[in-house]
């Protein structure tokens, strides 16, 4: 997952969480809206600590020979 489905759960999960007033008989939305919240700052800490290593490769210059 990369940032930008990291933020679009996060948007997701807050609108579920926050603005949907409609039940649905045996699914709490409320709740899927935190759990896709969660998820999506997961996915968000995750990709940024990935790329934050990745990045870091690269600024080592490559060996001589």
């Amino acid at each position: 997952m990369q940032i930008g489905g990291s933020l679009f759960l996060l948007a997701v999960g807050a609108i579920l969480a926050f603005a949907v007033r409609d039940s649905i008989d045996a699914v709490d939305l409320t709740m899927v809206g935190y759990i896709l919240i969660a998820v999506g700052a997961l996915g968000l800490i995750i990709s940024l600590i990935v790329n934050g290593q990745r990045r870091g490769r690269d600024d080592v210059p490559p060996p001589r020979y």
